[in-house]
């Protein structure tokens, strides 16, 4: 049997459907790529959006080798990962508010508003939260292993190839999301003051959600 036939449709359709229904319900990947939309724009959304599905993957990497278990059997490790993102949250939010300023309307489809954050800064800023995401952590250590077939052995490779799947979905849904929000944030363009004000409202989404990260258990 080859690698790419371990995994069995059954399964990989099984494990798209429970993934759908888990990304289509906004988590803190999702927001904080709104949040990153409003406060800088659709270049920064899409750059957060991807840099958030490769700190996803990087879980699903973790899982695959072992890594996922214990950080889904150790409080102290899961809460350390927890606050580090909630924590890396709220310092961003706090820079798009304080910077909210500086955000103009001849900026809009000519560069990134607010403080200059280069391409791959951003991606890494989205790897950050992608990675340190509770609701990431506890779906792929504790939902990806349901759907491998231990019988049909390489699962490793089972976690590697049905974790794309959450990933490829994840990269849509964000993006879209992200375009959006840029999308009313153009809308917006037509006053500094309104730019501004919504600039603001993106750095307080992202510390408000690093605040609910923080604060949640393993529900998320």
């Amino acid at each position: 049997m080859g690698v790419m036939l371990v995994v069995s449709a059954d399964r990989l359709l099984a494990f798209a459907v429970m993934s759908l229904l888990v990304i289509v319900i906004p988590g803190p990947s999702v927001l904080f790529v709104i949040g990153r939309a409003l406060a800088h724009g659709r270049r920064t959304a899409v750059a957060t959006a991807l840099g958030n599905v490769v700190g996803s993957y990087l879980l699903v990497v973790a899982v695959a080798v072992g890594l996922g278990s214990l950080v889904e059997r150790s409080v102290t490790v899961y809460l350390t990962v927890k606050l580090a993102g909630a924590a890396y949250l709220v310092y961003l939010g706090v820079q798009a508010f304080r910077h909210r300023g500086e955000l103009k309307a001849s900026q809009i489809g000519t560069r990134s508003a607010g403080p200059a954050r280069g391409d791959l800064r951003t991606l890494l800023d989205g790897v950050v939260v992608g990675v340190t995401n509770p609701k990431g952590v506890v779906f792929f250590a504790a939902v990806l292993p349901q759907f491998v077939d231990h019988s049909a052995g390489h699962v490793p490779v089972q976690m590697l190839l049905l974790g794309l799947v959450p990933i490829s979905i994840g990269l849509v849904t964000d993006t879209l999301w992200g375009l959006t929000a840029s999308a009313a944030r153009t809308w917006f363009a037509g006053s500094d003051r309104r730019l501004s004000l919504i600039g603001g409202a993106g750095g307080c989404t992202m510390i408000g959600l690093g605040l609910t990260v923080a604060v949640t258990g393993r529900a998320d």
